[in-house]
C-alpha cells in the first residue's frame, strides 16, 4: 500500500490559531504492508512531522506468516510494544527471554546501544503495534531499560490503557522521554470517548487497528490519521468495535540523524550508539547467541 501524500494547504493549518473547535484530520496513511507488517510511519516520512513519534509498525501475525526476528540493535529510541490480541515471545541483550501477551507493554530503552528480538508467542494469532521513540539529548546515551509490562501493571482510565504518560486519573509506571502520552483504546461500536492532549501536547494521531471511528471523519481499520496542531478535545465514536493507538506531545526540536537501527540528535551522538552497539555484538558472537 502506498502512503499517502499530506496535502499541502492543510499541513499548513497545523501552524494556525484553531481557537477552540475540535482539531480536523490533515494527513491520513495506511502505509506500506510488507507480509503481516504494515509500516505507517518511518523516521525519514511521517516521523520527521509528528517526531518525537518517528516509527510504527501494525502488526497481525502467526508462526507461519512472520516466524519471528533474531537479536538486532537499536541506540538513541525507547520501542514500546503493545498487543489487542495474542502473545509474542522477547528476548534481549540482557539475557532476558519471556513472553508478552494480550494487554502487556514492552518497554525496551535502548538508548546508547543494546539488542532485542521476538516473534509469535504462544497463542497462534497475535495482533498490536511496536512504537519507536526519538530520545532527547539527555537520554539518547543514557542508560538501557528493558521492562516488561503483564495486563495487571498497565494503569487505566475507563476504555483507555495508559502505556506512556497519563489520562484522567491514570499514569503509566514507564518514564516517558519528554512531555507524551501514548494510550491504547478499546471501544465497543456506539461507544463515544473524548482525549484531552495536555497543553503543550500539539503532536497528535492515531491509527486504528480494528473497526470504524467517527472522529468526526472516518477513519478506517488499518489507517494512520494525523491532526492538526492543536490541545483541543478530540471526541471519537466507534461505528464498530474498535482498537486503536494514540500518541500525543510536545514537539521533537532535535533533528533526526538516522542510522539503520538508531535514531540521534546529531552525527556524534549517533557514532557513540554505533561503537556501543558494535561491542554489544561482540560479547554476544563470543557468547554463542549471534
Amino acid at each position: 500500500m502506498a502512503t499517502a501524500s499530506i496535502n499541502e494547504t492543510h499541513a499548513s493549518e497545523r501552524h494556525a490559531d484553531i481557537s477552540t473547535r475540535p482539531p480536523r484530520i490533515i494527513g491520513r496513511t495506511q502505509g506500506r504492508r510488507h507480509g503481516p507488517i504494515t509500516r505507517l510511519m518511518s523516521p525519514g516520512d511521517l516521523g520527521e512531522l509528528l517526531k518525537p513519534f518517528v516509527f510504527l509498525d501494525l502488526f497481525e501475525m502467526d508462526e507461519i506468516s512472520f516466524p519471528g526476528i533474531g537479536l538486532h540493535p537499536h541506540s538513541g529510541i525507547a520501542t514500546v510494544t503493545y498487543l489487542f490480541e495474542g502473545s509474542v515471545r522477547y528476548e534481549d541483550s540482557n539475557g532476558t527471554r519471556g513472553i508478552l501477551r494480550e494487554g502487556g507493554v514492552e518497554w525496551f530503552k535502548a538508548a546508547h546501544g543494546a539488542w532485542h528480538g521476538g516473534g509469535p508467542g504462544d497463542t497462534g494469532h497475535t495482533r498490536g503495534f511496536q512504537l519507536w521513540l526519538a530520545l532527547p539529548p539527555d537520554e539518547e546515551l543514557g542508560p538501557v531499560e528493558n521492562i516488561y509490562l503483564s495486563p495487571d501493571g498497565v494503569a487505566r482510565d475507563g476504555p483507555a490503557r495508559i502505556l506512556i504518560g497519563h489520562h484522567g486519573e491514570a499514569t503509566s509506571s514507564l518514564k516517558a522521554p519528554g512531555s507524551l502520552n501514548y494510550l491504547a483504546v478499546r471501544l465497543r461500536a456506539g461507544e463515544s470517548w473524548r482525549y484531552q492532549p495536555d497543553i503543550n501536547h500539539t503532536v497528535c494521531w492515531l491509527a486504528l487497528s480494528a473497526g470504524q471511528l467517527l472522529v468526526p471523519d472516518t477513519v478506517e481499520a488499518g489507517e494512520l490519521a494525523i491532526f492538526e496542531l492543536s490541545n483541543n478535545p478530540i471526541n471519537i465514536y466507534a461505528k464498530a468495535d474498535a482498537d486503536f493507538v494514540l500518541g500525543s506531545a510536545a514537539a521533537h526540536s532535535h533533528d533526526l540523524v538516522l542510522g539503520q537501527y538508531s535514531v540521534h540528535t546529531s552525527a556524534a551522538t549517533l557514532r557513540a550508539g554505533e561503537r556501543r552497539i558494535d561491542e554489544i555484538q561482540q560479547r554476544l558472537q563470543n557468547e554463542g547467541r549471534l
